[in-house]
């Protein structure tokens, strides 16, 4: 084996060993949140065990509807109609929430895809693990994602955005140069050379106050 491919070799296993570590944080995560959804279930439980006991139904009822309106403002489970991008956004989400990153996004794959479901991981976590890189150099309340998937024809159509400083970002050789140092680039090409196996097509756009990556994949 060459000494190229070696140093391939160390950097495919360095990427995924990194990938491993950022699923564990963002299903402890995950599991933090359901701990604590938990503990307010009991709270709630009690309270109302409380108006029972008083007979206060009116109360009772308010406080059911309070419960409901909480609820739908805090469901961000997304529900594409498949299962490995279902898996991978919603990990991503409560990863950027706990970062104080607001994410908007609105996903629909109701077809079955052509390509592989580590296509699809890969691409959709390293635009993410990007997205919220780039979201950290913001103020908390200025930090938003948007994501939007859905099918165009016979096309998957994948679209990232995230706000930025408002500096245009500069490419370097063709490509706009990534922010997280030396070696951090690789998510990148990872996604490029996915694209490009599947004959998609790839878009990177740098306007003030924005990055926006769109991608579309044929699936027949």
């Amino acid at each position: 084996m060459s000494l190229f491919s070696k140093q391939i070799d160390k950097r495919i296993a360095a990427y995924q060993r990194e990938l491993i570590e950022t699923h564990y944080r963002e299903v402890d995560n995950m599991y933090r949140q359901i701990r604590g959804w938990r503990h307010d279930y009991r709270n709630h439980i009690q309270t109302m065990k409380v108006l029972a006991a008083n007979g206060d139904m009116d109360a009772i009822k308010a406080y059911l509807d309070e419960l409901d309106t909480d609820l739908n403002t805090v469901d961000t489970v997304v529900k594409t109609g498949n299962a490995m991008a279902d898996a991978i956004l919603n990990s991503k989400i409560s990863l950027a929430q706990s970062k104080c990153i607001t994410v908007h996004c609105d996903a629909h794959i109701p077809v079955k895809l052509k390509m592989s479901e580590l296509d699809l991981c890969c691409i959709i976590g390293n635009l993410f693990d990007n997205a919220i890189e780039a979201s950290l150099t913001l103020p908390e309340d200025q930090r938003l994602i948007r994501v939007y998937m859905d099918m165009k024809g016979t096309q998957l159509y994948i679209s990232f955005t995230n706000f930025t400083s408002g500096k245009k970002m500069e490419k370097i050789g063709g490509l706009f140069q990534t922010t997280k140092g030396d070696g951090h680039g690789f998510g990148l090409v990872r996604i490029d050379n996915i694209i490009e196996r599947l004959d998609g097509y790839l878009s990177r756009n740098s306007e003030d106050g924005a990055f926006t990556t769109e991608i579309l994949i044929p699936q027949v």
